[in-house]
């Protein structure tokens, strides 16, 4: 077995903000069968301490960044979790990475430079039985950890992977901060952790990694030019030979219509009818002869809300009709208030898991029109649901869904979707008329979504990327 220590900030069930916590939590179990064993590194956030019920103290820290801290072990909703319990660092309300004022909290570069330090001193041998042979870093929260390994004990020893989930947060502090980070003076350059004046530890992931992976092939080519890249294109092209794409998948488990307990399940598109009608009535929706969409997004620039907005009209003329799930950008949650105020546009601020569950499994067809998406994972359970994705030509989004187009749909259909380019109102309110278009072809429609349902959207053939990317690296047993 290929001993595998995964660093991240959020991991599913326990704490989550987004994609990255269904991936951390999905990836040890789809690994197992391929030979892997992966525990996880986590903060020991209040949610996550209450999960532990104890745990093991396997390792003490005295000076974590601050204050004593301690490693716990524990087995928690199948998960092997390695937790760092650093009250001072961890132990506060509000989110995990934002304030109640809505701000970052002000030391969140201390907060994850502990948690990267940590999963260096585990490759070195902190824990006195396991020792991982390759540590797996996620985003800039687990960015510094390539960096103190290849700086420390462990190096040439313990080798890094890197998975970028979305280069747009990059882990800034001021290089004021250097010595407080433990970092070296030497490594403050261009070719280093230095961004602009900055520390990045994003970018010193993107330097020190031995391998670094994204969460989709389409976006890995994006991040290589300066329209996706946000100012780390000419890092990632010196990497390029190391750099890959795999694609996220999803928990086929949790995500299952036949079994889903939080809906009326279901094998085929025909038996989505009942859930369609609960969901208008749970959002208050009147009977209607368009398509019934669904968003289920943060609501920010990145995520094509905005665009939405604009192209909303070209839906509700064609009888369709709009039910969203989510919550941000305070101007944003507002213009969809406002929005709600057409008989045939539901909203709903703020998060709800089943709430998602049940929209997914009711919706005709959901909406992903995203500037940039790494991966996506709506657009997945869409497919899982047979709920027709409907999305921009970018990152993810392309390399999962099957547009409709003259070719796809002729003789036996295999469309799973639609995609529309660029990204742009007009071209999305083009791409809601093709769908309404689609819609009223009821044999044609009931064919896409058999094909939705049909698609690979599970972690098998990801799982096996991953596996035989660990097993590539120079000194891992195969």
């Amino acid at each position: 077995m290929t001993r595998v220590l995964s660093v991240t900030s959020e991991c599913a069930p326990l704490v989550k903000t987004g994609g990255l916590a269904d991936v951390a939590g999905a990836l040890p179990g789809a690994l197992a069968g391929a030979g892997v064993q992966m525990r996880t590194l986590l903060p020991g956030y209040p949610a996550v301490m209450a999960a532990l019920d104890g745990g093991e103290v396997c390792a003490r820290l005295g000076d974590c960044f601050g204050g004593a801290a301690r490693v716990l072990a524990a087995t928690v909703a199948g998960l092997d979790l390695l937790v760092l319990d650093a009250p001072h660092l961890y132990d506060r309300g509000a989110g995990i990475y934002l304030s109640d004022t809505g701000r970052d909290w002000p030391d969140n570069p201390e907060r994850f430079a502990a948690l990267s330090w940590v999963a260096a001193e585990i490759a070195g041998g902190l824990l006195p039985d396991w020792r991982p042979e390759i540590v797996h870093a996620h985003d800039w929260q687990g960015g510094l950890a390539p960096c103190y390994i290849a700086r420390g004990p462990a190096a040439g020893q313990v080798r890094t992977v890197l998975t970028i989930h979305n280069i747009a947060f990059q882990g800034l502090a001021p290089a004021s901060r250097l010595s407080a980070l433990r970092l070296s003076s030497a490594d403050f350059t261009p070719e280093g952790v230095e961004y602009w004046g900055q520390i990045s530890a994003l970018k010193a992931g993107l330097v020190f990694a031995d391998r670094i992976t994204t969460v989709s092939p389409t976006y890995a080519e994006e991040l290589l030019t300066p329209e996706f890249g946000m100012g780390l294109e000419g890092v990632l092209a010196a990497r390029r030979n190391v750099l890959s794409g795999i694609l996220n998948g999803i928990d086929t488990c949790i995500w299952s219509p036949e079994a889903d307990p939080l809906i009326t399940p279901y094998a085929r598109p025909e038996g989505k009818a009942a859930n369609k009608s609960a969901l208008r009535a749970e959002f208050g929706l009147p009977e209607a002869d368009g398509p019934l969409c669904i968003v289920i997004s943060r609501m920010t620039e990145q995520k094509g809300l905005d665009l939405l907005l604009d192209a909303l009209p070209t839906l509700l003329d064609r009888g369709g009709q709009l039910a969203v799930l989510g919550s941000g950008d305070p101007v944003l949650q507002a213009a969809f208030e406002r929005a709600a105020r057409h008989p045939n546009v539901a909203v709903r601020i703020g998060y709800d898991e089943a709430l998602s569950h049940r929209m997914m499994a009711g919706g005709d067809a959901i909406l992903v029109p995203s500037r940039f998406e790494p991966c996506g994972l709506t657009q997945l359970y869409g497919l899982r649901y047979g709920t027709v994705p409907l999305v921009a030509l970018t990152g993810g989004l392309a390399d999962t869904v099957i547009p409709a187009t003259h070719a796809t749909l002729a003789g036996k259909p295999v469309a799973t979707g639609i995609q529309f380019h660029p990204v742009t109102a007009q071209a999305l309110g083009n791409a809601l008329a093709r769908l309404c278009a689609l819609y009223a072809q009821p044999k044609l429609w009931r064919r896409m979504q058999r094909n939705a349902m049909a698609h690979p959207v599970g972690w098998d053939h990801s799982a096996a990327a991953y596996a035989a990317l660990y097993k590539g690296l120079p000194g891992i047993a195969t």
